[in-house]
């Protein structure tokens, strides 16, 4: 089989993979999978913390969050894909396991993927991920910086050379103000205007 072939079967099989994004590597699971899930916190050594769900577009984000439809097609629609995490509000807890201690929100992304990475999500549908590096120690931008710990425990690992590097802009649009939780390579402000004209 391919590479594409491989990680799909790898994701399927419930193993971990690697991908590559539009920032950095991320580490990525079946988000459907709570064995999985689990283990992408352990392979970073921290404790249980909120997952974000990658998706190969906007449609494919929707289609499987549909309520995102609901107050939040344009910001989706105008931003991704792009350097953007969203955790926005998941009133039906899908996928609820990815939000410890906040099931009522879902945390969302729509990099611009290169191949092979796009086909892959294509073909299997969103993944659960977080950056491919241990706790608290900087994002992998090559495949080399990623722990020998990880590479050596996925089932599949994609290498696209070395990537931009700048994390993503995250926003927290769940509560009644949006707060940044984390200032990356999007821009919040446009992320922020278009919620407040909208």
């Amino acid at each position: 089989m391919g590479a594409v072939e491989d990680t799909v079967a790898a994701l399927q099989a419930g193993e971990l993979v690697v991908l590559p994004t539009d920032t950095v590597y991320g580490l990525c699971a079946s988000p459907h999978n709570a064995a999985a899930v689990v283990r992408i916190n352990e392979l970073k050594r921290r404790s249980v913390q909120s997952l974000a769900i990658i998706a190969a577009s906007t449609e494919a984000l929707i289609e499987c969050v549909p309520e995102l439809r609901l107050g939040w097609k344009t910001l989706l629609e105008e931003l991704l894909p792009g350097p953007y995490t969203f955790v926005l509000p998941n009133p039906k807890r899908r996928m609820s396991r990815l939000s410890p201690g906040r099931e009522e929100t879902i945390g969302v992304r729509v990099p611009e993927l290169q191949e092979p990475a796009r086909r892959v999500l294509e073909q299997f549908g969103v993944v659960a991920a977080s950056s491919a590096n241990f706790h608290g120690e900087p994002d992998p931008t090559t495949i080399e910086q990623i722990p020998e710990e990880i590479r050596a425990a996925v089932g599949a690992l994609l290498d696209a050379g070395e990537l931009p590097g700048t994390p993503s802009t995250v926003i927290d649009f769940s509560g009644a103000v949006p707060v940044v939780l984390r200032l990356g390579a999007g821009d919040p402000e446009r992320a922020l205007t278009l919620v407040r004209d909208n």
